[in-house]
């Protein structure tokens, strides 16, 4: 009995043994996944999509001029926080900068949902998630900050206020 049970332990352990081994042998993917998304000093991809106007609207359109880009969600409760000083800030810059406000659940009622919070800054509908992919966003509210050359000088990721906003355009 002693020694079949001696055995079935060896023979377990061996098996064990081998797949850690098999396990550590794998190969590192190419690429490392990123958890953070798009970078600080990259070149802004360029995207087009329609506006809640139907509309087409490329980013490079804006091509010398600031551009604020949010990605948010009508059922993200920060990105709704946020709204109303995105809209202070529109309001408040005017033709100084570009707020660009792409949305990534086009599903739902966005044109309701911007009449009900009062905002008229440019709302970008990312039906086919394009703009999402392209900046790999992985969270929302997710804010990029892109200078006149079309390079991302910053990003922040959650809910800003109108102060942040500042800074972040001012330190461009």
């Amino acid at each position: 009995m002693f020694r079949k049970m001696f055995f079935a332990a060896t023979v377990l352990f061996v098996l064990i043994t081998a797949a850690i081994v098999q396990a550590e042998k794998k190969e590192p993917q190419s690429e490392p996944v990123n958890q953070t998304g798009l970078g600080i000093g990259l070149k802004a991809p360029d995207f087009e999509l329609k506006n809640l106007e139907g509309e087409t609207v490329k980013l490079s359109d804006y091509k010398g001029k600031k551009i604020m880009l949010n990605f948010w969600a009508t059922w993200c409760p920060p990105c709704k926080a946020e709204m109303p000083d995105i809209q202070k800030f529109y309001t408040e810059k005017g033709n100084k900068i570009v707020i660009l406000a792409v949305n990534i659940d086009p599903q739902y009622d966005v044109e309701g949902f911007a009449k009900e919070m009062r905002v008229n800054f440019p709302i970008l509908l990312d039906e086919d998630e394009k703009a999402v992919k392209a900046y790999q966003i992985l969270t929302i509210p997710t804010t990029f900050f892109i200078d006149e050359q079309g390079i991302i000088r910053n990003k922040y990721l959650s809910a800003m206020s109108i102060d942040m906003m500042r800074q972040y355009i001012d330190e461009m």
